[in-house]
């Protein structure tokens, strides 16, 4: 009797069990980071453009890899692009343009000089203005609907919420674009919509490639590209044709001494930021070719990671923010390595 006793003032003396503790919300990273491998989606080498500078003053290389835009958008500009690789155009000319919180800018520094100006391949498209903008296909609408579907059941479950909490929520259910009716990630780009109009367009994200251009008609070669290392300028949607994003290497474009003339050109010569090369992966021997892929904005793994850019619970946030402009919901990309 005595050793029960013993034994029971024993246990008493333990700490009652506790339940487990809650896990902290993953953060979008975690989200990413455990996406599975077929939620993935390589990136064909005749997509991938690269982009050597010369090194930088330590004799580190600075290679810029970008992805080209995928048909239906930017058809003419990515058929001139591809052209421009093949005749090794953009080998000899520079980075001559750096604007703070806007875009860097690179191609023939000379060129707007009709003595100094590098000759461009024969066989380039004229592309039209009507071409910043495309109509929007079945596959589009049908992406739109499954989001609006997935508004709708965000807007009924505000709607249970108690009366002192439902403004709120309701506010926070449908994120509006100011530029844009909707906006949506699709086949991992960011893509603007016009419902009137029935149109789509690319939008102007960080590391997003343009064509520089002169005043209107003129929409441009592609000979003249420029990425954005600023704020997104959205206003420039649709007034200038987006042709790719930088995808690696966006810091030796970002981190740039700023020009000090207007527009940031680099009046001086000797401070533009010469090109070495620029190819397509496919023109590179096949050991060379860097390799890459997206994961897909149809994936599960991207709804739960836009939800979580939207709303973010993880450890070091104190206040979900409720929603997130497209060009805060960067489709994640991922070097392959061998």
């Amino acid at each position: 009797m005595t050793h029960l006793l013993l034994a029971a003032a024993a246990l008493a003396l333990l700490p009652a069990a506790q339940p487990p503790a809650a896990q902290p919300a993953p953060s979008p990273g975690q989200i990413v980071d455990a996406a599975k491998a077929d939620e993935w989606i390589a990136i064909a080498p005749s997509d991938l453009l690269v982009m050597d500078l010369a090194p930088d003053t330590a004799g580190g290389e600075r290679r810029v890899v970008i992805q080209l835009m995928p048909a239906p958008f930017s058809r003419g500009w990515i058929g001139n692009i591809r052209k421009l690789a093949a005749a090794h155009w953009w080998d000899g000319t520079s980075v001559y343009r750096v604007q703070d919180n806007y875009v860097a800018q690179w191609g023939d520094a000379d060129g707007e000089d009709p003595a100094k100006a590098k000759p461009l391949p024969v066989g380039l498209a004229t592309v039209p203005e009507s071409d910043y903008e495309r109509p929007l296909d079945d596959e589009l609408r049908g992406a739109l609907r499954d989001k609006m579907k997935a508004e709708e059941d965000a807007l009924l479950a505000a709607f249970r919420q108690p009366a002192d909490v439902r403004a709120e929520a309701v506010r926070r259910a449908i994120p509006r674009d100011p530029y844009s009716d909707e906006t949506i990630a699709y086949h991992g780009w960011p893509i603007a919509v016009n419902r009137e109009t029935q149109s789509v367009w690319p939008v102007h994200c960080y590391a997003m490639v343009g064509v520089a251009r002169d005043l209107s008609p003129n929409t441009g070669t592609g000979s003249e590209l420029y990425t954005v290392i600023g704020h997104a300028p959205r206003h420039l949607d649709r007034n200038i044709a987006l042709v790719g994003r930088v995808i690696a290497g966006i810091e030796h474009l970002s981190s740039l001494p700023r020009g000090p003339a207007p527009l940031g050109v680099y009046e001086d010569p000797a401070r533009r930021v010469p090109i070495a090369s620029v190819r397509l992966a496919s023109d590179l021997p096949e050991a060379e070719r860097p390799r890459f892929e997206y994961l897909s904005t149809e994936s599960a793994s991207f709804a739960r990671y836009a939800e979580a850019r939207q709303n973010r619970r993880d450890p070091f946030f104190i206040h979900p923010a409720g929603g997130a402009d497209i060009c805060n919901i960067a489709v994640p990309v991922r070097e392959i390595t061998p």
